[in-house]
């Protein structure tokens, strides 16, 4: 009788164990983006450029880091007019589409691209780059909320900083 309820004992400890560790687990997400001072933050950063020449009016892609694949386009759904950049002094722009150093520049507009009625194949876009080197300087400027007036702001840095664009704003390499 002894070992029989041992072994009932026995048995209800091991079963309870079991069912406890065949819990699942919450899957864990990714953070979108990590900044280089291993903060998370889900929020793109501020990004200003300038260009050889005015693209402005352009639409951007990203390429890889040799410049041989295109590897984010836009879908011409996706493009809006407002997503332009914003003229900053100086001939810096702040970007409002979510572009990297690896960005170049097709030979479409904002409104050609966007009155298209399928995205072109990535074969096409590759053929339509107008410029795969457009950057002069690209600058991380830190979250939005780091400003009252963003593009005040911003145009007040790059005034005081002058030719010191580092003092302020992080260059991307």
């Amino acid at each position: 009788m002894i070992v029989k309820r041992l072994l009932i004992s026995t048995l209800s400890v091991v079963m309870l164990m079991f069912f406890m560790g065949c819990k699942s687990q919450k899957p864990t997400t990714q953070p979108k983006t990590t900044a280089s001072n291993g903060s998370v933050s889900a929020i793109p950063p501020v990004i200003i450029y300038k260009m050889v020449k005015d693209f402005s009016n352009y639409v951007p892609v990203i390429m890889n880091k040799d410049k041989t694949e295109i590897v984010s386009y836009p879908s011409v759904k996706d493009i809006k007019v407002t997503a332009k950049p914003t003229a900053l002094i100086n001939d810096y722009w702040l970007d409002n589409r979510g572009i990297s150093k690896n960005v170049a520049f097709l030979k479409y507009t904002y409104e050609e691209y966007s009155k298209m009625t399928t995205t072109p194949t990535v074969d096409v876009l590759m053929k339509n780059i107008m410029n795969k080197n457009p950057l002069l300087e690209i600058y991380n400027c830190g979250k939005k909320s780091d400003y009252k007036d963003l593009v005040k702001d911003l145009n007040l840095k790059i005034k005081e900083a002058g030719n010191e664009m580092d003092k302020f704003f992080t260059p991307i390499k």
